[in-house]
């Protein structure tokens, strides 16, 4: 277990990492919402390799201040609540962002596959 915090109803948490390629900042950002584990909203820096909208997914492209787009909206549920995730190297420098403090994963957990859970209170 590399973070346990709590995450009410209504609480947003965001993983964070730098793109392994250009190394620009890239956020998903999920919801409690009702129990389940819902992508709520994802930042891109740009529309570089395998970054944008995914076809089929819901959600709509607003400009960020300061450069980047947010795509708001997505509202996906997360099937299991269980989000698999591998972590990467220290240059992508994954982080966990809940309950107004950061965890940085990658020193932890570089090269390992971890799960984002969402559990019942």
């Amino acid at each position: 277990m590399l973070v346990t915090a709590r995450a009410p109803e209504g609480a947003e948490w965001c993983l964070t990492w730098n793109h392994s390629v250009t190394g620009g900042h890239v956020a998903d950002c999920f919801v409690n919402r009702e129990g389940r584990m819902i992508l709520a909203r994802s930042y891109l820096h740009d529309f570089s390799a395998g970054l944008g909208e995914v076809e089929g997914r819901g959600g709509r492209l607003v400009s960020a201040p300061g450069g980047g787009y947010w795509l708001e909206d997505i509202d996906d549920a997360i099937e299991g609540n269980a989000l698999p995730v591998r972590i990467g190297r220290p240059s992508t420098d994954h982080r966990l962002s809940v309950g107004g403090r950061q965890h940085r994963l990658s020193p932890r957990a570089v090269g390992q596959r971890v799960h984002l859970v969402l559990t019942p209170e």
